[in-house]
């Protein structure tokens, strides 16, 4: 693997990283609110809060691809660097 695909494996681990980061706090949120809102007045729209818990998981798995993206290519570039040496 060339260096520029190595830098490109990285920013596209991180970014993936970063997306699902944040469909997870969006998902928690939606969660929260759900929560509060319908505590008061009836019961939680279980739809609604199946999707978001799935969304949450959804989430979950797509960072620990993205990590283990980052990871491998971390360990490559350790490799190449230690062959260069």
């Amino acid at each position: 693997m060339a260096i520029d695909g190595l830098g490109s494996a990285l920013t596209i681990g991180v970014q993936g990283f970063q997306n699902a980061q944040n469909r997870a706090n969006q998902a928690a949120q939606e969660i929260a609110t759900q929560s509060v809102t319908n505590a008061s007045t009836e019961s939680i729209n279980t739809n609604d809060l199946v999707t978001s818990l799935v969304d949450l998981k959804v989430a979950e798995v797509d960072a620990q691809a993205n990590a283990k993206v980052i990871e491998t290519a971390s360990d490559i570039l350790g490799t190449l660097l230690d062959i260069k040496a």
